[in-house]
């Protein structure tokens, strides 16, 4: 089962969209998608979705970064 992870900024492309939702249609796949500043929520139904700053702190997001198989930044 692939995790995949992506951080997305507010200037982030439109290709993310299209990037996630693969992932997402992936077999078993985790995606989580953590939104840095002034970022907003791609349409991902599936996907975990986490702001930094509010969800979570930087820690927590280098925890994430070694756990997932995959990571992308926008």
């Amino acid at each position: 089962m692939a995790t995949f992870l992506h951080l997305v900024k507010a200037d982030s492309p439109p290709l993310a969209n299209a990037v996630i939702g693969r992932n997402l249609r992936e077999p078993g796949a985790r995606v989580t998608i953590v939104l840095l500043d002034g970022a907003r929520a791609p349409e991902s139904a599936g996907a975990t979705v986490k702001r930094l700053g509010s969800d979570l702190d930087y820690n927590s997001l280098l925890d994430l970064i070694f756990e997932s198989d995959h990571v992308v930044a926008w």
